[in-house]
């Protein structure tokens, strides 16, 4: 049977009625929605939580491969699509250890993460930028997680030097999705030249990278253009990154799941920025985000 202009205008006007119709949802939400979101509507308590909805699987990774050795945490879902990629750095004197926890913790959220120790504890941060990028090309071409990954969704985080070697690698590698250094220590403080959207964190009472000397700074030099935020974690020294934190890991999951898989859902927990909570000191950032 032919069907006429009003009858499509017909079909069109219901399936916008019902889709308004359905608590949460709407016809513009449905438009905006990402094709990399992975995983249900986030809640407070869902990126709050020790684990994400994901179950995962892990990979050894031998030393010899641009890095030291590593571990490889990646979802066990296959029928959502490929996953983005975090690759984690260590700080000086430190090894896997150090940033273990973001493994498991980052992958049960629905990405493919890698953490390793540097070839040397004693590598700079341009050492440590080059194991972070060796570290994704490693994963999106020899990994078993490989068919995974989506090579075009790739991120970086680090702590202290490797927070540095973070910011480095943003800047070597423009299409990087996001990075986050995690109370990041650098000699070279201007990172105006930046083009990955950057979330850096820094640590009120640290006296190994002090903020008024590294991570405000680092902040402060990115481009006023570029999507970007700072929070100072209240109380606490350099080493507060290098064990389980709940605000830190709030704030990376939001920044990762904003930037690498572009889902908006997130926007929530970015912006407005975040206000009376005991544990950060100051947040700032580019709100709204762009």
């Amino acid at each position: 049977m032919k069907r006429g202009p009003q009858w499509v205008a017909g079909v069109l006007g219901a399936v916008t009625a019902l889709l308004v119709a359905v608590p949460g949802t709407s016809s513009a939400a449905v438009a905006d929605e990402s094709p990399y979101a992975r995983g249900p509507a986030p809640t407070n308590s869902s990126i709050e939580a020790d684990r994400g909805p994901f179950r995962t699987e892990t990979e050894k990774v031998p030393a010899g491969q641009g890095f030291g050795a590593g571990t490889i945490h990646f979802p066990t879902e296959t029928a959502q699509g490929t996953f983005g990629v975090i690759a984690i750095a260590p700080g000086f004197l430190e090894s896997e250890a150090a940033i273990a926890w973001y493994g498991p913790r980052l992958a049960s959220q629905g990405f493919v993460v890698i953490t390793f120790s540097t070839k040397s504890t004693w590598d700079t941060p341009d050492n440590r930028s080059e194991q972070l990028l060796a570290a994704l090309r490693y994963v999106t071409d020899k990994s078993r997680a490989k068919s995974r990954v989506d090579p075009n969704r790739l991120a970086v985080m680090g702590h202290s030097m490797g927070g540095g070697g973070s910011l480095i690698a943003a800047q070597k590698a423009p299409a990087l999705k996001a990075a986050i250094p995690l109370t990041g220590w650098n000699p070279n403080t201007t990172f105006s030249d930046v083009k990955v959207p950057t979330f850096v964190v820094s640590a009120q009472n640290d006296l190994i990278a002090p903020d008024g000397t590294h991570s405000r700074p680092f902040y402060q030099s990115l481009p006023e253009s570029l999507n970007k935020a700072y929070v100072l974690l209240a109380g606490v020294g350099h080493m507060a990154p290098t064990q389980p934190n709940v605000t830190i890991a709030k704030y990376s999951i939001s920044w990762m799941k904003r930037f690498v898989d572009e889902d908006t859902r997130y926007d929530q927990f970015l912006c407005p920025l975040p206000a009376n909570d005991p544990k950060i000191a100051v947040y700032k950032g580019t709100c709204p985000i762009g």
